[in-house]
């Protein structure tokens, strides 16, 4: 099932556990926060500042 904008952080590290690199490459230290069973891929984008697409792309990719 693709990654989508609207999935939970910690749903995709949780189903593909080597995202998380691609979580710490783009600067996000979502690993082991307590909102990332929260917070949504859109969510932790706006949070961090970090480009939806590329990073979506970069999640797609590594998954």
């Amino acid at each position: 099932m693709p990654i989508r904008f609207d999935d939970l952080v910690d749903d995709v590290m949780s189903r593909s556990p080597q995202t998380i690199r691609v979580f710490l490459q783009f600067g996000m230290r979502c690993v082991g926060c307590p909102i990332a069973c929260f917070h949504t891929v859109d969510d932790a984008c706006r949070e961090h500042g970090v480009d939806r697409g590329a990073f979506l792309e970069a999640l797609r990719a590594c998954a």
